[in-house]
């Protein structure tokens, strides 16, 4: 189980790193310090070692979301706690973050399905509910899809937001980041009237 565990760790980084194609079972094996043959020992192929590393390292990510949300907290508590969750997890991991965007960019269909359904379905579903519950009638997808993108694009920018005017310390904080994307979607849920549905 450690050997597994290890090749998926350094799987995910080598992936993260460098991408699908750049990264052969040789390069994987020889970051784990065995022989490539013995990688067929745990996993059938590249393909299904990519998938498993993937889902290895935004498992327990998918765990921190749930606990972030869950409890009888009032709704708006849990969204700023479930964000603030979202972007720790992203600025303290940006090899993680490196695995999403190559997989949004260049992954195949059949790749963005099956992490959809593995890893990505349950966080997003739990975000999904939490915003029905605060805006019903209005369209809780797009609404879940801009906090998921304000956050990702923010830790995206970080190399670029010191260098803007007006930029100060305390954005880069994951619980400022949250305040801010919860208080743009309450004003929207307030200001906004419920889109018509076509």
């Amino acid at each position: 189980m450690d050997t597994r565990h290890n090749i998926l760790t350094a799987a995910a980084v080598l992936f993260a790193r460098n991408g699908y194609d750049k990264v052969s079972m040789r390069d994987i094996a020889g970051a784990v310090g065995i022989r490539a043959p013995a990688l067929y020992n745990h996993f059938p192929d590249k393909e299904h070692l990519y998938l498993e590393s993937i889902a290895h390292v935004l498992q327990g990510k998918a765990e921190a979301l749930a606990r972030a949300i869950a409890g009888a907290a009032p709704a708006w508590t849990r969204l700023e706690r479930y964000v603030a969750c979202l972007a720790r997890i992203f600025t303290e991991d940006p090899d993680a973050l490196r695995l999403i965007q190559r997989e949004v960019l260049n992954g195949d269909d059949a790749r963005l399905r099956t992490l959809t359904d593995q890893v990505f379905q349950t966080p997003f579903q739990d975000m999904l509910d939490l915003i029905q519950e605060l805006g019903p009638g209005r369209d809780a997808h797009l609404l879940a899809i801009s906090v998921m993108a304000l956050v990702l694009d923010h830790i995206e920018l970080a190399c670029l937001r010191p260098l803007l005017p007006g930029y100060r310390p305390e954005h880069d904080d994951p619980e400022v980041l949250a305040r801010h994307v919860c208080t743009l979607l309450r004003a929207g849920l307030v200001d906004a009237a419920p889109s018509a549905p076509r």
